[in-house]
């Protein structure tokens, strides 16, 4: 066993190199409906307009492959980066989809809308405060919404209470009652203000869930004159930056654009003998005797990555195990 120690680069990652098996080997599952052999992590800049479901459906035309979802949606109107899995990494999601998540958010006074962002109808509107284009007021108001705490989600959301969801019953004129989530802001520094549009210009980094649309209206709240959110940018998740995402204009072919799976999972990469888990057997607690209880760690083989494993007190548990790669 050998532990490696992960760091973020900024590089292609080819999942078909010498040093990820040799070039001639690909997913042992591509026999199934929609399956390429593909597999891989494409970091995306989505642009305005396009939905989340939207850019997936893109990369599967791109690349004739079924299996491809995302880690994290991206409203509409945002911009940034998309986290695109394919192939079997697609079983990867909730792991990328929990990491922290970075944003630079344009936040307008003067009025709320009924979405909390620039595309929904004005329902409200207030008189401007002189403080609101004061600095030290704005870094001093920012500063309330770190920590943890509860957030209301907008009403305009894809949560669902028994099996509705919330965007169409808003849309339909009965709004849901939307239980508070956990969040946490980790940061929320401010860039700087709009005096002619009457705008904070804020970069946040928050916790998996957090809505900043919902920060824009209770930032409104909290001074006492409504807002909303009027441009966003996710410029992070998890160990991935914008830096590294391809456009779609970009991305014909995306195979020279996957990231490194273990460096985009934030794990700690354990080698082991690829037999060792060839049937999702466990493995003896040994294999990581460094590493605490309950925390995962990823499986690799020469550079490959395997699957994702958690510690326990007496051995390592398989929670995701990928496909063998088979010679093609």
């Amino acid at each position: 066993m050998r532990l490696l120690q992960v760091s973020p680069v900024r590089e292609a990652w080819n999942p078909f190199s010498a040093s990820c098996f040799r070039s001639c080997h690909r997913w042992a599952d591509m026999g199934r409906r929609g399956a390429t052999g593909l597999a891989g992590i494409l970091p995306v800049d989505k642009p305005s307009g396009m939905t989340s479901h939207d850019v997936v459906a893109r990369i599967r035309r791109m690349t004739g492959e079924g299996r491809v979802g995302h880690a994290g949606t991206l409203d509409p109107m945002a911009t940034g980066l998309l986290v695109i899995l394919v192939g079997p990494y697609t079983r990867l999601e909730p792991y990328l989809s929990s990491a922290e998540k970075a944003y630079e958010a344009t936040i307008a006074f003067g009025s709320a809308t009924d979405t909390d962002d620039a595309e929904g109808t004005v329902v409200r509107t207030g008189a401007l405060r002189p403080e609101l284009l004061d600095t030290a007021f704005a870094a001093d108001t920012l500063s309330n919404l770190l920590g943890p705490s509860q957030q209301r989600p907008p009403a305009y959301s894809a949560i669902k209470v028994g099996g509705e969801v919330a965007h169409r019953a808003a849309r339909a004129g009965a709004p849901l009652e939307l239980a508070e989530r956990a969040i946490e802001v980790f940061s929320a520094e401010l860039l700087g203000i709009d005096a002619e549009n009457a705008a904070w210009h804020v970069r946040f980094c928050v916790s998996k869930g957090t809505y900043i649309r919902a920060l824009a209206r209770d930032l409104g709240e909290m001074v006492g004159v409504p807002a909303h959110l009027a441009a966003l940018r996710r410029t992070a998740s998890g160990t991935l930056r914008i830096e590294d995402a391809v456009t779609l204009d970009e991305s014909a072919d995306i195979t020279t654009r996957f990231v490194d799976p273990v460096l985009a999972l934030g794990l700690v990469a354990v080698e082991v003998d690829p037999a060792l888990i060839a049937n999702g057997s466990a493995l003896p607690r040994d294999t990581a005797s460094q590493i605490p209880d309950e925390t995962d760690v990823a499986i690799v083989s020469e550079g490959a990555l395997l699957a994702i494993y958690r510690t326990t007190p007496r051995q390592l548990a398989p929670r995701v195990v990928l496909p063998p790669r088979s010679p093609a």
